[in-house]
């Protein structure tokens, strides 16, 4: 048991938050400004990831896409899709634990 508990603290001492502005793979290299959240929703089987202000683009793995596809068809907002992502990189690829779409 106390590997057990070990381990999870371990694993949640080792996440990082991530912010940028949401967008479906296959937009990734479009322009951001123009980029709608309908497009994001109808382009969702290709996947989603976060472009930093830096310009890179980190992917979210499955979990995390299926959360962003949730969170994206409850949202009203249009365009400016900004999200903050908990959890670790492994790579270019994000292991999400958490998503948050922001104001």
């Amino acid at each position: 048991m106390k590997t057990l508990v070990f381990l999870t603290l371990s694993a949640i001492a080792s996440a990082e938050t991530f912010s940028g502005t949401v967008v479906d793979v296959m937009c990734k290299g479009k322009d951001l400004a123009g980029h709608t959240r309908t497009c994001a929703v109808e382009c969702a089987k290709s996947g989603f990831g976060l472009v930093q202000a830096d310009g890179k683009f980190l992917k979210l793995d499955e979990s995390g896409n299926a959360r962003t596809l949730s969170l994206l068809k409850k949202s009203s907002k249009e365009k400016d899709l900004k999200m903050k992502v908990t959890g670790t990189l492994e790579g270019e690829v994000i292991k999400v634990q958490a998503v948050e779409l922001l104001p």
